[in-house]
């Protein structure tokens, strides 16, 4: 029968970027996004956080506000987290746990993966 072995608590990933990651970048490997908890040298072992809660940028301006409990995604292309998934191009990152006004640039966010 085959078993399980324990490595770890899950809250963070091993990532070896090609390029330097900067404390706080959000890193999209597929379908698993993380957040670099530590700058992170190019071709160096570092960890990625998929777990816990982190304020990330969103769009602000009319149509933006965000409600508590919302689905998030991370948009690569304007860096941002948003409640559109934009047909999959947006991977998923977790859930609003602070509602947002149209007017404020960051979102509360508990990871999800």
């Amino acid at each position: 029968m085959a078993t399980a072995t324990f490595i770890h608590d899950g809250h963070t990933v091993d990532y070896t970027p090609g390029a330097d990651v900067a404390v706080g970048a959000v890193v999209v490997l597929n379908d698993l996004v993380g957040i670099a908890l530590r700058a992170i040298a190019a071709n160096a072992l570092g960890a990625l956080a998929v777990t816990g809660v982190f304020d990330l940028p969103k769009a602000t301006g009319g149509g933006s506000a965000i409600s508590v409990g919302t689905k998030l995604y991370w948009d690569v292309a304007e860096q941002v987290a948003k409640a559109d998934d934009e047909s999959g191009a947006n991977k998923l990152i977790g859930k609003a746990v602070k509602a947002a006004a149209d007017a404020d640039a960051t979102v509360r966010v508990r990871l999800m993966q």
